[in-house]
């Protein structure tokens, strides 16, 4: 910014950076905006590496020795046909006209060292109030860049906001556009709000546009579950599952939040209520039709489905049946099934929440790691080439057999050293 200013050109720190430090938060990164154009924004700052990111647009990216920082000419922005990106960018020596085009008052303050705080649409206001308020016409703003709706309720799942009355009434009416982006971006919007610590004020105050992008929801809110397991719909429980939940892991998210959404297709009713046999077997088919349609990576539908699919599965509490649940899903999963167990226990009527069953079962997966218990085939005292050895041709006959002798040790029918798999797995051939 020195370096920009000494060649008589205003530089600003602007956006989210400056809401983050308003609010004595870490910023993530620095965006600077300049009235310098491209060109020469790098011939000010020839003494470092620069990278055309986005030239097009006003935008390169500086390399320092502390970092990197995307440095944008000042602009407007004009037509936006796709309601998502301008059809026209046009550079612009002014400042207000850079800010005019940004989406929220709170992101669209900017700051440096010779004039202090810039905020002529009352961001540190709103941000004091904690509103999350568009900057101008909030009609305006929403059809350029429908997203903005999702990053409305993103921002206020983060910080705890409330979106102003005008800007609410706008991005509902305008809501509908959200169908236009694309569903990465949605996705992406969705996993940031799920994971934000007021996730639940907002799943339960703004669910019209939730289920805009998320229709399989819908029939969940109002839809009671008559059971003395429950003292609310599923739409409510669902989202006090979301909430209780404050980990790390995006997936349980989730799989919370689509855990009972197999609910409605499937309820019987009889003399002692509601009943909602098979509803983690439809919601994982739903689970993974909605993740498909999101643009999840492969690995992590695999994982949300299969937590969707198992969080009602009936588990012992005894070793054995804790090391054939983790064979079968791994480590990771089982505790992250388990994460998902508790946080749909604790949303359950008072009462009725077997807390210490989860309790249990994690004692007995650290039980497991602690002794490191045999629980996946990697982890027997043979291999497949043993069993080549004994005349069993590479091919599945070799993975059926190691499956057996899994089961075996965990069930304590054969003790993991190689000699005495090796005689079970003679047995086996011999059997065959």
């Amino acid at each position: 910014m020195d370096a920009l200013e000494s060649k008589k050109y205003e530089a600003f720190v602007v956006g989210g950076c400056v809401r983050d430090s308003m609010m004595g938060k870490q910023p993530s990164d620095w965006d600077i905006c300049t009235s310098a154009k491209p060109e020469q924004v790098k011939a000010a700052l020839c003494d470092h590496r620069i990278i055309e990111t986005g030239i097009k647009h006003g935008t390169v990216t500086v390399l320092t020795d502390d970092g990197s920082y995307e440095v944008t000419t000042y602009r407007t922005e004009s037509s936006y046909s796709d309601h998502r990106h301008p059809d026209k960018v046009e550079f612009t020596p002014y400042l207000l006209a850079d800010l005019a085009r940004r989406d929220f008052t709170v992101n669209a303050m900017a700051y440096n060292k010779r004039l202090g705080l810039v905020d002529w649409f009352g961001g540190k206001k709103d941000l004091q109030a904690k509103v999350i308020k568009c900057v101008g016409d909030p009609n305006e703003r929403f059809k350029e860049d429908a997203l903005r709706i999702l990053r409305a309720l993103r921002f206020a799942a983060t910080y705890g906001f409330t979106i102003d009355e005008e800007t609410y009434i706008a991005a509902r009416s305008n809501k509908a556009l959200l169908q236009k982006i694309s569903a990465e971006r949605i996705s992406s919007e969705l996993t940031k709000l799920l994971c934000g610590k007021y996730a639940y004020a907002v799943l339960k105050n703004y669910s019209e546009i939730v289920t805009e992008v998320l229709p399989e929801l819908k029939p969940c809110i109002g839809f009671e579950q008559n059971s003395l397991y429950h003292d609310c719909d599923v739409y409510e429980h669902i989202i006090r599952s979301v909430a209780v939940y404050d980990g790390h892991w995006p997936v349980i998210k989730w799989a919370l939040l689509l855990h009972d959404i197999g609910k409605p297709a499937c309820y019987t009713e009889d003399e002692t209520g509601g009943h909602f046999r098979g509803h983690e077997l439809i919601g994982a088919e739903m689970a993974k039709s909605i993740l498909e349609r999101l643009r999840f990576d492969n690995e992590s539908k695999a994982a949300v489905v299969q937590l969707v699919r198992e969080h009602n599965r009936h588990i012992e509490p005894n070793r054995a049946s804790v090391q054939k649940l983790m064979s079968e899903l791994g480590e990771e999963q089982t505790r992250r099934l388990l994460k998902v167990r508790r946080a749909d226990q604790t949303a359950h009527a008072e009462g009725t929440r077997h807390l210490y069953k989860v309790d249990r079962l994690e004692a007995i997966v650290n039980g497991i790691i602690k002794d490191e218990a045999c629980f996946q085939i990697k982890d027997l005292d043979i291999d497949g080439h043993d069993l080549m050895v004994l005349g069993i041709p590479e091919g599945p006959q070799i993975g059926t057999i190691m499956k057996k002798l899994l089961n075996d040790v965990i069930f304590g029918e054969a003790e993991n050293r190689k000699s005495a798999l090796l005689e079970r797995a003679k047995e086996y051939l011999r059997r065959n």
